[in-house]
Formats: C-alpha cells, structure tokens, sequence
C-alpha cells in the first residue's frame, strides 16, 4: 500500500498564519458571508441583519490589517484572502495601498494627506454634519489617487495592474451575480451591508483626525504627538484594537494584536489628554449629538491657527515647478 502524502515544509508555511490572534480575523471572514446565506434562504431576522451590520465594520479593519500586515506567510493564501476580502467588503482590496499606506500613513493627518479632515469647506471640523459628509468628500479626491496608482501600475506593473483588474472583475461580477439572482435580496443582503461598512471604513478618518493637530510640529513626537485620537474600551477586543490608533501610525508593521502594549506604554502619555478617548460610542454621542445642543460637549481644534489650507492642485504646480 502507497504510503499517505505528507505536506512539506513549505506546504504548510503556506497555511500558517503569522499571528495566532487571526483566528479571530478568520472567524469573522467566515461569520460574514454564512449571516448572508443564512437569512437569503431563510428570511430575515433583526438580530442577525444587526450582527451582519457590525460584521462589516470588522471585515473593514481585517482589509486594512492585511494591507499593512499579510495575515498567512504563504503568498497563494494570501492572495486569496485578497479576493475574499474584495467580495466581502464589496470593494477591491488593493485600494488601501495607494489611499491609506502610501498617502495617508506617510503624511500623518500633514497637508499633503489628500483626504485631512481640514482640507475641506468648513475647514478643520468636528461636528454630526462634517461626519456625515466626510466619506463623500474623501471619495472625491481619493478616487483620482487609486486611478493615478493603476495607471502608473499599468506603465510599469502591468501584472501589479491586471492583479487588481482581476479584483474590480470580482466585485462587480458578485454585485452582477446576485443582482441577477434577486434584486431585492441582492441589494438587502449584500450591497447595502457592504456599503454601510465602506462608509464605516471611509468615515473613519473623521473619527480619529478631526481636530487632532496636522501640522508639521504635531508629527515630530517631541513631546507629543497629536494628530491622531485614540480610542479605549470595548472596540478593540472587538474591533482589533481599531481604536488605538497613535500606536498604529507609529508602528505600521506591528500586528494589530502588539497595540495594546505600544499604547499603554509608549504613547497615551505622548498624546494630548483630550486625543485619549475612554469609548467610541460615548464620543460620538458626546461631540455629535451633545455637542449639537450644548458647546461645552465639542471637542477643542488642536491645529495651529490658521490650519494649513493648501490647496492640492497648487501644491502639486509648485513642488513640479
């Protein structure tokens, strides 16, 4: 009898994950499309549709956690995690690379950062209405970036380019797909989750920049390092440490799970006290709700006056001139 075939050393190097904290990541991957499976066949349920809601915004940070840190240590997984996470998230993976690693984690919140809070009409805000609108805006100007990324890709990465065209081919071919099934079901089930975690994922932003201090001097870290807020409590166990985000910034590699340590001990006393938040949700209802009614509930900008305004397309004649 033929003896049983065995996985080699790099067979199993392909399936092993970095961090065994991922399983968490993993089992978030696969609670998502099963909630969708589930309530197609079998109807909808408020608690289920409410569990899928909060599963987008999870699915969000394990699509940015696996742009700045790839989850397995073999490309072939990793590469389908990349598509796993395109048709979860109802957008193609790669557009963290171009939008957030190389623009938003190089310039820190700076006024080279296209989508800084400060950057749009009202200037440097803080308010329910500024939250609203900031995913509209950033997806104004950082589509032309992913757009500039792909052609350049196209010139000199023309793999790197068709890599990403097989991802858009996947997205729109499962909003096609499901569309084509059950419109209604469709639109229910997938595109309106998926498009209430990319607001998540864009509106994001807002939450941890705005009227933390842009300017060159912020970025520095001597003392502080302000251009970032921090959130504590009960979004990070269950957001991957989401939350803490001065630490992330500072060390971009760091598995999200190595956060928590980097927070406490190198960087919540380096941040202003106001940058420091106890909890996500009684921010929120503090600054936007609160803050709606009563100006003692606002935050407090940090930015130098007056903030930098630099507008984008001036700048960029400048520095070419």
């Amino acid at each position: 009898m033929a003896a049983a075939p065995t996985l080699t050393g790099r067979d199993r190097r392909v399936l092993r994950l970095r961090h065994v904290q991922d399983w968490q990541s993993l089992a978030y991957l696969a609670a998502f499309p099963a909630l969708i499976i589930w309530q197609w066949l079998h109807g909808f349920s408020w608690p289920l549709y409410a569990l899928l809601l909060f599963l987008t915004l999870g699915v969000g940070v394990i699509h940015h956690n696996h742009t700045h840190l790839r989850m397995w240590q073999g490309r072939t997984a990793n590469r389908i995690t990349d598509f796993y996470i395109t048709l979860c998230q109802g957008h193609p993976s790669f557009v963290f690379w171009p939008t957030h690693c190389t623009n938003h984690h190089r310039n820190k919140h700076g006024e080279h950062d296209v989508a800084r809070t400060y950057r749009f009409a009202g200037g440097d805000t803080n308010h329910l209405y500024g939250y609203l609108i900031h995913p509209f805006q950033a997806a104004h100007v950082l589509y032309p970036t992913v757009f500039s990324w792909l052609a350049r890709m196209r010139r000199h990465y023309p793999g790197v380019w068709r890599y990403c065209m097989l991802q858009y081919g996947a997205w729109l071919g499962l909003w096609a797909t499901v569309l084509a099934i059950d419109v209604q079901k469709g639109l229910l089930y997938v595109i309106i989750p998926q498009l209430h975690g990319l607001h998540w994922l864009l509106v994001t932003n807002y939450l941890q920049h705005a009227h933390a201090d842009g300017s060159p001097e912020s970025r520095r870290g001597q003392p502080l390092l302000n251009y970032a807020r921090n959130f504590e409590g009960l979004v990070n166990p269950l957001l991957f440490n989401i939350g803490l985000h001065t630490a992330h910034h500072e060390h971009s590699r760091a598995h999200w799970s190595a956060l928590t340590g980097l927070h406490w001990q190198y960087y919540r006393q380096r941040v202003a006290p106001q940058l420091n938040e106890p909890g996500l949700l009684p921010y929120m209802a503090r600054v936007f709700i609160m803050g709606a009614i009563h100006r003692q509930y606002r935050s407090v900008p940090l930015m130098p006056s007056p903030a930098p305004q630099r507008n984008e397309e001036t700048s960029t004649s400048f520095r070419s001139s």
